[in-house]
C-alpha cells in the first residue's frame, strides 16, 4: 500500500480557518473515496474546523420553552401527549405561553420523555404577565 502525505494546517486563525473552509468546499464537490487517504483528510479538516467554530462562535443553549417546542414539533407530540409529560393540558399550555415556570418534577420527565439535556431545562426564562 502506498503512503499518502496528507498536509492538513492546524486552524488557529481566521485565514487559516478560511484556508480550511476551501479544502473541504472541494471535497463537498469531490467526495472521497471510502476508507482513502483522502477521506482521513476531509474528516480531519472537519474536525478542525469544527473545533475553531465551537471556540470562536459558540451557539448559546435555547431557552427551555424553546427546546420544549422545538422537541414537540420535531416528533409531532400533541399538547395531549405533552399534558401526560407535564401533568396536565392546563399546565402544558401555561409552560408554552410562559406563564408558569417549569417544575423539578415537569423538568426530570421532560428530560427523560423527550431527551431534553437537563441543562437547558433548569435555565432561567421571563415568564409572561398573567
Amino acid at each position: 500500500m502506498a503512503k499518502v502525505n496528507i498536509e492538513i494546517e492546524l486552524v488557529k486563525t481566521e485565514a487559516a480557518y478560511h484556508r480550511t473552509l476551501k479544502k473541504l468546499a472541494w471535497y463537498f464537490d469531490h467526495p472521497p473515496a471510502d476508507n482513502s487517504a483522502e477521506e482521513t483528510e476531509f474528516q480531519l479538516l472537519m474536525l478542525l474546523v469544527e473545533k475553531y467554530e465551537r471556540e470562536h462562535f459558540p451557539m448559546p443553549a435555547p431557552d427551555p420553552v424553546s427546546a420544549i417546542q422545538f422537541e414537540v414539533e420535531q416528533r409531532g407530540i400533541t399538547v395531549a401527549e405533552l399534558s401526560r409529560i407535564v401533568g396536565s393540558r392546563q399546565r402544558a399550555q401555561d409552560v408554552l405561553q410562559r406563564k408558569r415556570p417549569l417544575t423539578l418534577t415537569q423538568i426530570r420527565s421532560l428530560r427523560r420523555v423527550l431527551d431534553i439535556p437537563a441543562d437547558v431545562l433548569i435555565q432561567e426564562y421571563e415568564l409572561t404577565a398573567a
